[in-house]
């Protein structure tokens, strides 16, 4: 089964910078797909960046040339470095993976770590 785990939220000034990280196990990480989505309050859930397992990376037009997604195969971890953060920033974030095992697309979701921006 696979297990993500966030860590690096927090609470920090606006136009300050903070580091996501996830560590995952329980699967073939650099076969998958990793992505970090978030949610604030009375929102739908957004992609914020996808990193696939060849290294290509998309972001969500909100976040474009400030927030950076990375992965790393050997340790199993996927980071979201978010440089001059907005309030409009402030949610929860979420891990996520995926990818396809015999023909089914498998996707896990960590527990999500609260990121707050104040003006």
């Amino acid at each position: 089964q696979v297990q993500l785990v966030e860590s690096g939220g927090g609470l920090v000034q606006a136009g300050g910078s903070l580091r996501l990280s996830c560590a995952a196990s329980g699967t073939s990480f650099s076969l998958n797909r990793m992505a970090w989505y978030r949610q604030a309050p009375g929102k739908q859930r957004e992609l914020v960046a996808l990193i696939t397992s060849g290294g290509s990376t998309n972001y969500a037009d909100s976040v474009k040339g400030r927030f950076t997604i990375s992965r790393d195969n050997a340790k199993n971890t996927v980071s979201l470095q978010m440089n001059s953060l907005k309030p409009e920033d402030t949610a929860v974030y979420y891990c996520y993976t995926d990818r396809y095992n015999s023909g089914t697309l498998i996707r896990s979701w960590g527990q999500g770590t609260q990121v707050t921006i104040s003006s």
